[in-house]
C-alpha cells in the first residue's frame, strides 16, 4: 500500500503574502475553467490552494469545506467566497465569489441568445437531440451517485422513497419536501441516531504539504474576528440589496411584473438548493414552466444541457430560465428581446447568488471562531436522502419527454434510447467525463438527424 501513495513534495516554508491582485488574477481564472461540476471545482481548488501554492492548509480548507456543505447554494462557489474573504476581507470574498459565476452568466447569456435566435436550424436542432438522452442519463447517474453515498441505511432509503412519491405522484412542493425531510431527520437523531449520523463527506486522509500561508495556527486577522457591529452592518446591507432593486422593480411594473416576480421566485430556490443544483432542478421546474410559463419542458431540458457544457456551477442554468422567460415575455417590446433576456437573465442570477454571499459574509467568522464541527447534521442527512429520490423524479420527467416528445400516445424515440443508455454505461463503467459524453451525443444525434 505504501508504494502506491503518491509522492507529496513539502515545502520548508510558509509563502509569500498574497496580493488582492494575484488573488483576484486566480479567482478569475478559476471561473473560466471551473468544469467539472462542484466535485471537479473543488479539487480542482484544492490543487490549486492546498497542494501548489500553499495559500491555505488542509484543515482550514476542509474547515471551510464542512461549512458550506450545511449551507444551502453551490458549495464550490460558497468556498471559493470563503478563501476569498479569509484572505482578503469582504473585498476578497466578493471578487472570489463573483469571479466564480460572471464568466459561466456571459458566456450563458450568449449561448442561449444563439439558442433561440438560431434554435430551428437543422445543425443546431441535431446537436440537441443528441445532448437531450445524454442530459437525461447525467441526472439519472447523479441520482446513483449522490444514493450511493447518502442512503447508507433503511431509514434514509424510506426517506428518499416517501420523497419520490411525494413529488411524482402528488406533486408535493419541493420546500415542503425539505422541510418534512429536515424535521424527520431532527426528530430521528433523537430516537435513532445511529441511523442520522452524517458520514462520509470530506474527511479524506489529510496530507502534509509544508506551511501555509492559512496554517492551523495562523492568527486570525482582524476582519475574521467575530463582532457583533460587523455582523450588523452586513445584514443591513445584505437586506437593503435584496429589498431595494425588488421595490425598484415592482415600482417599474407592478406587484405582479415579470422581473420582480423572478427576483423574489429565485430567492427562494435559492434558500431550498441543498443537495445541489439537481436538487433544486424539479423546484425551478414547478415553478417556472408549470406555474409561470416562462419556459417550456422541452426548453428547460435544452437549458440544462448548454448548462452542463459551460464552466462555473451548474446552478447557472437559471441565467437561461431567466434569458428565456424575459425573451418570450417581450419586457421590453418585440423588437428588444435580447435586451429584455439579458436583464431577466441578469435577475434572475443576482437573486440566486445573493443569499449565498450572505451566507458566507455572516457566518464564516462565526465559524473561524469556534472551529467546531458544524452543527444540524442530522437535518441535513434528512434533506440529502429526500433529495436522491427528488433527482430521480427529474430523471423520469426528462425521460418522458426525450423518449416521448409527444406524449406517450405518439412515437417513441429509439434511437435516443439507445443514446441515452450507451450515455450511461460510459459514465456509470467507463468514468467518461461529462464533457466528452455530451459532445460524443451532440455528434451522433446530428449524424442521425441528418440522415
Amino acid at each position: 500500500m505504501q508504494a502506491n501513495t503518491p509522492e507529496v513534495l513539502v515545502h520548508k516554508e510558509a509563502p509569500a503574502p498574497v496580493s488582492l491582485w494575484q488573488a483576484t488574477l486566480y479567482w478569475l481564472r478559476l471561473g473560466l475553467l471551473s468544469f467539472g461540476g462542484p466535485a471537479g471545482q473543488i479539487s480542482m481548488m484544492h490543487q490549486d490552494l492546498v497542494e501548489n501554492r500553499r495559500w491555505i492548509s488542509e484543515r482550514r480548507y476542509l474547515h471551510a469545506l464542512n461549512y458550506t456543505m450545511v449551507l444551502p447554494g453551490p458549495e464550490a462557489q460558497q468556498l471559493a467566497t470563503y478563501i476569498g474573504w479569509l484572505l482578503h476581507g469582504v473585498k476578497g470574498g466578493l471578487i472570489a465569489g463573483l469571479l466564480f459565476i460572471l464568466p459561466s452568466f456571459f458566456l450563458l447569456a450568449a449561448l442561449t441568445w444563439t439558442y433561440l435566435t438560431f434554435g430551428d436550424v437543422p445543425l443546431v436542432q441535431g446537436l440537441l437531440y443528441g445532448i437531450k438522452p445524454a442530459v437525461t442519463a447525467i441526472v439519472l447517474f447523479a441520482a446513483w451517485r449522490i444514493g450511493s453515498r447518502a442512503l447508507r441505511n433503511w431509514a434514509l432509503r424510506i426517506i428518499s422513497t416517501l420523497a419520490f412519491v411525494a413529488i411524482f405522484v402528488f406533486s408535493v412542493p419541493f420546500p415542503l419536501i425539505v422541510l418534512a425531510a429536515a424535521g424527520i431527520g431532527y426528530i430521528g437523531s433523537r430516537l435513532a441516531p445511529q441511523f442520522f449520523q452524517l458520514g462520509g463527506g470530506h474527511q479524506g486522509e489529510k496530507m502534509d504539504y509544508g506551511p501555509a500561508l492559512i496554517d492551523e495556527h495562523t492568527p486570525l486577522p482582524e476582519h475574521a474576528r467575530f463582532s457583533w457591529k460587523r455582523m450588523l452592518i452586513i445584514l443591513f446591507s445584505g437586506l437593503t440589496l435584496f429589498m431595494l432593486p425588488l421595490l425598484v422593480l415592482a415600482l417599474v411594473s407592478d406587484l405582479n411584473g415579470t422581473l420582480a416576480t423572478m427576483g423574489w421566485f429565485f430567492t427562494k430556490a435559492a434558500l431550498v438548493t441543498f443537495g445541489g443544483a439537481y436538487a433544486v432542478l424539479p423546484y425551478v421546474y414547478q415553478g417556472a414552466v408549470e406555474q409561470y410559463g416562462w419556459l417550456t419542458a422541452t426548453q428547460m431540458i435544452d437549458g440544462l444541457a448548454l448548462g452542463e457544457t459551460t464552466p462555473g456551477p451548474l446552478i447557472m442554468i437559471v441565467a437561461f430560465v431567466g434569458f428565456v422567460g424575459g425573451w418570450t415575455s417581450a419586457l421590453f417590446g418585440p423588437d428588444q428581446l435580447a435586451l429584455a433576456g439579458l436583464t431577466a437573465a441578469a435577475v434572475v442570477t443576482y437573486y440566486t447568488f445573493l443569499p449565498s454571499f450572505m451566507f458566507i459574509l455572516l457566518g464564516a467568522p462565526s465559524v473561524e471562531a469556534t472551529r467546531h464541527n458544524i452543527g444540524f447534521t442530522a437535518p441535513l442527512t434528512g434533506i440529502t436522502a429526500a433529495v436522491v429520490g427528488v433527482i430521480l423524479n427529474l430523471a423520469l420527467f426528462f425521460a418522458w419527454h426525450v423518449l416521448w416528445p409527444d406524449g406517450f400516445e405518439g412515437r417513441f424515440e429509439l434511437f435516443s434510447a439507445l443514446l441515452g443508455c450507451a450515455a450511461f454505461i460510459a459514465l456509470f463503467r467507463f468514468k467518461v467525463g461529462v464533457i466528452p459524453v455530451i459532445a460524443a451525443c451532440a455528434c451522433l444525434g446530428l449524424s442521425y438527424s441528418l440522415i
